[in-house]
């Protein structure tokens, strides 16, 4: 079957929970709190095979200049068909007219990334702030 691409948000709380937890992404045990986030985000691009969810991306923007692509993920059945830079592509074409399109991956994706046209910022460094003991 051939995958299908849209931003439309028609994803449902089970759909994305069993995406999220089948690449062990601790998000998908909160599927109400990760659902509410990704409604609420700038934009949700994601991968379909029929009515099973198999790829997202996920962004949030300031609705001018700057962009953070975040949960790029593609269910482990259907990875290494290119559906992860598809996902990419979409997003670059829609934030095309931004000054900053900012990623912050792990450094196992980085290449990834590069091959997508990100580059290392040379004066940047990732930090984060993990409420996990709010976690409900």
């Amino acid at each position: 079957m051939e995958i299908r691409f849209t931003e439309e948000k028609i994803f449902s709380r089970e759909n994305v929970q069993e995406l999220f937890l089948s690449v062990g992404w601790l998000s998908g045990e909160y599927p109400t709190r990760l659902y509410k986030a990704l409604m609420n985000s700038s934009a949700v691009f994601s991968a379909w095979d029929g009515s099973r969810l198999v790829g997202l991306l996920r962004a949030v923007a300031d609705g001018e200049l700057v962009v953070f692509l975040h949960y790029l993920l593609v269910h482990p059945g259907y990875q290494g068909r290119g559906i992860a830079g598809k996902l990419v592509a979409l997003a670059k074409e829609k934030y095309r007219t931004y000054l900053y399109i900012n990623i912050m991956p792990e450094e196992k994706n980085a290449a990834f990334y590069e091959k997508h046209g990100f580059r290392r910022m040379g004066d940047g460094v990732a930090m984060q702030i993990c409420n996990f003991e709010n976690r409900v």
